[in-house]
C-alpha cells in the first residue's frame, strides 16, 4: 500500500494512533494504541486479553487513524485487515514500542503472566487530509 510521502511522518513519528474494530454487536470500537510502520503493514501490541483482540479473530478488519499533534486538521487513516496476529512470547516487540515511545529499554508495565499479541494490519485503503 503507497502511503503519501506527504503524511509518512505521521507513521514515522511516535504519535498514538487510534485503532478502530467492529464489536460483536456490529459496533465500532476504538482503542488507543502505540504502533510501528514498516513499510508495509502497521504493528501493534496488545495484550491477548483485550477487547480488540477478539473482535480481530472475529472480524480481522480494522482501521487505524493517526492525527498530527502539531495539527488537529491533518491525518491519515489506513484501513485494511489483520492479516497476522503471533503470540510475543518473550516481549521483544513491546519492549521495541517502549523505546519507541517512552525512550527505554523495556516495557514498564509488565506484569507476570502477562501473555501478549502482536497484530499485523495490511493497509488496503489509504485516506488522508490536510
Amino acid at each position: 500500500m503507497l502511503v503519501p510521502a506527504s503524511h509518512l511522518d505521521l507513521l514515522e513519528r511516535p504519535i498514538l494512533g487510534h485503532l478502530a474494530t467492529i464489536g460483536a454487536d456490529g459496533g465500532p470500537e476504538v482503542a488507543p494504541v502505540w504502533f510501528g510502520w514498516d513499510g508495509e503493514v502497521i504493528k501493534v501490541s496488545s495484550l491477548q486479553t483485550r477487547q480488540k483482540v477478539r473482535n480481530l479473530q472475529r472480524n480481522p478488519g480494522a482501521s487505524l487513524l493517526v492525527v498530527d499533534p502539531d495539527d488537529d486538521y491533518r491525518y491519515i487513516e489506513l484501513r485494511g485487515r489483520v492479516v497476522r496476529m503471533e503470540e510475543d512470547l518473550d516481549h521483544a516487540y513491546i519492549d521495541e514500542m517502549a523505546k519507541r515511545y517512552l525512550r527505554v529499554d523495556s516495557y514498564p508495565w509488565q506484569r507476570p503472566g502477562d501473555r501478549r499479541v502482536v497484530l499485523e494490519l495490511r493497509p488496503e485503503r489509504v485516506r488522508t487530509l490536510g
